[in-house]
């Protein structure tokens, strides 16, 4: 069955479930492929070139600047992190789809690059925004307490950045609710066959 190659780009603020989300959806399609960001940070612990980032020195990223390779890039403690428009256009191309995981900031880069393209670019063609949003602050503040692995001071940034990220929700073309894991899969789903044309 042929179906439309997408270009997913999901945010979500932290405890939102947003990484167990797109686990499940790359289990449940296998022609989604997740986008690899770059940066010029250092590699962490069992990190792996190419898997979890693609590391580059900052020369390098800086020449991927001027030659416009990127349909976002930022700095953030002092490194570059970024996403390559070749490796989207590679994947598409295959008539398979891309999902981006990015947050706020990020994704309204995205938008902008996306709508500078002519109509018949296929970043453009198969762009669709998703947010995932909490069923409520207090559940959220539930969840990342729940987690037992951030400090007060953390939990209460984190949810600062919440309220912050979530005003911007009707920035997306989609919002769904996780109140439920399952049920927001499904629904996540139904989306993606829906707009790849799988129904």
């Amino acid at each position: 069955m042929k179906t439309k190659p997408l270009f997913i780009v999901m945010s979500a603020p932290s405890g939102c479930g947003k990484t167990t989300l797109i686990d499940m959806l790359l289990q449940e399609y296998h022609d989604i492929v997740y986008s690899i960001s770059c940066t010029t940070r250092e590699p962490r612990g069992e990190e792996e070139d190419g898997i979890d980032y693609h590391f580059k020195t900052r020369e390098r990223f800086e020449e991927l600047i001027r030659e416009n390779a990127f349909i976002e890039y930022a700095q953030v403690h002092g490194n570059y992190y970024g996403t390559l428009r070749s490796p989207i256009e590679e994947v598409l191309a295959e008539g398979n789809s891309m999902i981006l995981d990015i947050d706020v900031q990020g994704a309204a880069k995205v938008r902008d690059y996306v709508r500078s393209l002519p109509d018949d670019d296929p970043l453009k063609v198969g762009y669709v925004d998703i947010f995932i949003n909490p069923p409520s602050m207090e559940e959220l503040r539930a969840r990342l307490e729940g987690r037992g692995t951030d400090a007060p001071a953390t939990i209460a940034r984190r949810l600062a950045n919440a309220e912050g990220e979530i005003a911007r929700a009707g920035e997306y073309m989609y919002r769904v609710v996780n109140d439920d894991l399952g049920m927001c899969f499904r629904r996540l789903c139904d989306l993606i066959d829906a707009l790849s044309g799988r129904m």
